[in-house]
């Protein structure tokens, strides 16, 4: 067996409404059955979604929108100054540009602002509205921040500025007193769309605006929706598929800068080019420095100036992976030192001089490691304060438990999934605890185990070229649209090898007799040692095109693999045990001993794992393997002994190693004719002094004086024979006897055929020996049933 890391959790797609998508839109089961598990059920639903015909909503659908953009008009009409607020992510980047672009388009006097991450922190503050009214600004304008910002909408008001908020974040149970607020998720929204990004409020009001979908912002609105990581569908999907379209194309100096910083090929662009290039050199400039900097570089028409702060950006992107790497490093360290997985199921951990700009991405890191809850907090005790983010993982509620602690939590906001605060040092013991009793109360085993999600279980044969073409029809996936995961279970293994220059990578080629598929899974080399060659096995993964010198193929890009049945590992011919080393699963081992000699050795070399000596068919039947791997070390004294082991049980895994110190498997075994010649020649010869000319015999026969030997100890056991002071001397036979009654005859023939069943056999026929005793137990079960 082989246990997966994950658990597979297969949707169920509803079989006849898939069966009539598929009839009617012309496309494959398999894409229509993905379809119906992403709730696109219908052919209304559905047909927009692959073609292409999804329409912008109204913007003046969303609350407040009116009053934004009669403020906002009046504004440009008298040139009166609009500061827009944004944050320092690559959401609130894309937002501040977003709104900047259209504004400056329409003819406004409009500048932007970005509160510094380390000193000022997330959302509006105090200090920033104080300075904006003294420049002489009587309109803000927040992108993707604000809904939590009570106190600063107070502090507008009594500073006589409008404050116009647009955010998509949780709103909490009090709502700024606002001039206006857009937002999708407010209570009473009648929006039909609830999870746009801050860029896709900001590109709604850009919308309503302009009086028609400004489509020459969308691919700055697509980096923001992306890299925000919000439910790919609805409008999000919209933004996004065009966006990248347009992103292909661009002519946004700044970002073509990025492009080639980041050695992207426009013409290939898609999510992941934006969530894995793009996005991660924005984020760097705000959680290093300023993100102004960024904003700079998307609104910039000079050339020279883009190519410097794109080279900027990168540059701090590589510093920015390199501290994430060691605040992990120590993060982890924490974690395994004082707050162990086992006993937290929240982990919150923090240290002082620890990036703030970072954090987040730590704590991404940790929830990947430990699959549960994290928090990482930055701590200031100059300050006496702690800046934290959050992560988490389904079935816990980041803003909903957070909620729950908002007597110590003066400020925090986020998503169920993600979230931000700062709380006081003094209290960060007290939050571990709550957080980790909540847990307690809310959360399962089971929910600390990863999920894989899954949207079809499939054979090799459903896997062509056509299929994955209607695949990337339902791109650009993500969050709610994610890349469609199969499994596969069952299969047949033509091929297995680690590749790479460490070889830490595995590529595989699955068969079912008809048709194959290649499979590559990155960081799953080390699994080649835990698969026997004849195992069926089950993988999950993402399918792909490969493309190769012109060639393309069907690839599957394994996530996970599993081995649901035994597997029999064959190290015969080693001479020792070490030769195990490292190609031992971890877990529950036992190593078997039969002959009592191996037992210093094997004691030396299994330090921490059971040893279980058999020397008896109770002890055989005693030994407690289940689940287990066990290792045969030696050969057994007989079949029988090994079949009373196994019998009934069910281990995970049999390493054969079966190490004797000399074999009688390469000498002659006699035959019948062997013993008449013998018999005959004895009869001639009597006495005849075998000490002395035994070996002569034998090597004018081409036998070995063994043999000799054996047919000598055969015959005085069946009394045919004397053997005195060496010389050998007929008798005359009493009554006829077979060969088969002498003990010694007994003794090497079942030896003999041992070592030809066990040590010398192929791995098929030790394979199909072993099964035969595995599979006894369930096949007499299932005649009982039958009889019963």
């Amino acid at each position: 067996m082989l246990n997966s890391k994950t658990r597979w959790i297969v949707r169920e797609s509803n079989e006849s409404i898939a069966t009539k998508l598929a009839a009617e839109l012309n496309i494959s089961h398999l894409v229509s059955s993905m379809l119906v598990n992403r709730g696109l059920d219908t052919v209304e639903a559905a047909r927009p979604f692959l073609f292409d015909g999804e329409k912008f909503h109204d913007p003046f659908l969303l609350k407040g929108m009116d009053v934004a953009v009669s403020r906002i008009r009046r504004a440009i009409d008298s040139q009166e100054p609009v500061l827009i607020y944004g944050d320092y992510d690559a959401d609130g980047v894309s937002s501040t540009t977003v709104l900047m672009t259209a504004l400056k388009e329409l003819g406004a006097n409009a500048d932007y602002y970005i509160p510094d991450r380390f000193t000022e922190g997330y959302g509006p503050n105090e200090a920033a509205f104080r300075k904006a009214a003294e420049n002489g600004f009587k309109l803000i304008i927040t992108v993707d921040t604000g809904i939590s910002g009570v106190h600063e909408a107070d502090v507008a008001r009594e500073l006589g500025v409008d404050l116009i908020i647009t955010d998509h974040h949780e709103p909490g149970p009090v709502l700024p007193d606002a001039l206006a607020i857009i937002h999708p998720k407010l209570p009473d929204s009648v929006y039909p769309f609830r999870d746009l990004a801050g860029v896709g409020v900001a590109f709604k009001l850009a919308h309503a605006l302009y009086g028609e979908a400004p489509d020459h912002i969308l691919e700055i609105a697509a980096i923001g929706t992306i890299a925000d990581l919000v439910s790919l569908k609805g409008e999000n999907r919209l933004i996004a598929k065009a966006g990248i379209e347009r992103l292909k194309v661009t002519r946004n100096i700044g970002i073509k800068a990025i492009f080639k910083c980041a050695g992207v090929e426009p013409s290939t662009i898609n999510e992941e080019t934006i969530g894995f290039s793009l996005a991660p050199r924005i984020n760097a400039v705000g959680r290093l420095e300023h993100a102004s900097m960024a904003v700079k570089l998307l609104l910039t028409d000079d050339k020279t100036e883009a190519i410097m702060l794109a080279q900027e950006m990168d540059s701090l992107n590589r510093e920015r992976q390199a501290i994430v790497q060691e605040i992990t490093e120590e993060a982890i360290k924490q974690v395994e030192e004082q707050f162990p997985p086992d006993t937290n199921k929240v982990l919150v951990v923090g240290k002082e001089g620890w990036n703030a700009g970072v954090i987040g991405i730590v704590a991404s890191r940790l929830v990947e490691k430990y699959y549960r809850p994290v928090i990482v907090l930055s701590l200031d005790n100059g300050k006496g304060l702690a800046k934290g983010s959050a992560r988490s993982i389904p079935g816990f509620d980041l803003f909903k438990n957070l909620s729950e602690c908002r007597d110590i939590l003066p400020h925090f906001g986020g998503h169920p999934m993600a979230a931000g605060m700062t709380l006081e040092l003094d209290d960060v013991g007290d939050l571990r605890i709550r957080l980790n009793e909540l847990a307690a109360r809310q959360m399962t085993d089971e929910d600390f185990v990863p999920v894989l999600q899954l949207d079809a279980e499939i054979s090799i044969s459903e896997v062509n070229l056509g299929v994955l073409e209607e695949l990337l029809m339902l791109a650009p996936f993500g969050i709610d649209n994610p890349k469609p995961r199969i499994s596969i279970e069952d299969a047949a293994i033509s091929s297995l090898r680690r590749i790479g220059s460490d070889s830490t990578h595995l590529k595989l080629t699955l068969s079912n007799g008809e048709s194959t598929l290649d499979g590559i899974g990155f960081g799953l080399g080390p699994l080649a040692d835990h698969i026997s060659p004849s195992s069926k096995i089950a993988v999950a993964g993402e399918l792909s095109i490969n493309e190769w010198n012109n060639i393309r193929k069907p690839q599957l890009m394994l996530q996970d693999l599993a081995i649901r049945n035994w597997q029999l590992f064959d190290f015969r011919g080693a001479r020792t045990i070490a030769a195990l080393k490292g190609k031992l699963p971890a877990g529950k081992k036992t190593f078997i001993v039969f002959n009592e000699a191996n037992l210093m050795e094997a004691e030396k070399q299994c330090e921490g794992n059971d040893i279980v000596h058999i020397v008896t068919f109770e002890d055989a039947r005693a030994a407690r393997i289940d689940g287990a791997s066990i290792v045969l070390v030696d050969l057994p004294p007989s079949r029988e002994i090994i079949n009373e082991l196994l019998k009934g049980k069910s281990p995970a895994r049999i390493y054969a190693v079966f190490y004797q110190e000399t074999s009688d498997f390469f000498s002659t075994m006699p035959s019948r004719e062997h013993f008449k010649w013998y018999y005959a020649f004895l009869l001639k010869n009597s006495p005849f002094d075998i000490s002395r000319y035994g070996s002569q015999l034998a090597r004018k026969k081409g036998w070995t004086k063994e043999t000799i030997d054996f047919m000598s100890e055969v015959f005085f056991e069946l009394e045919f024979v004397t053997i005195n002071n060496g010389f050998i001397s007929i008798l005359k036979p009493t009554s006829k006897r077979d060969l088969t009654e002498s003990v010694a005859y007994q003794t090497k023939h079942a030896h003999f055929a041992l070592e030809r069943d066990l040590l010398y056999s192929s791995y098929e026929q030790l394979r199909s020996w072993f099964s035969d005793i595995l599979k006894e137990p369930v096949e007499n079960e299932e005649a009982l049933k039958e009889w019963i």
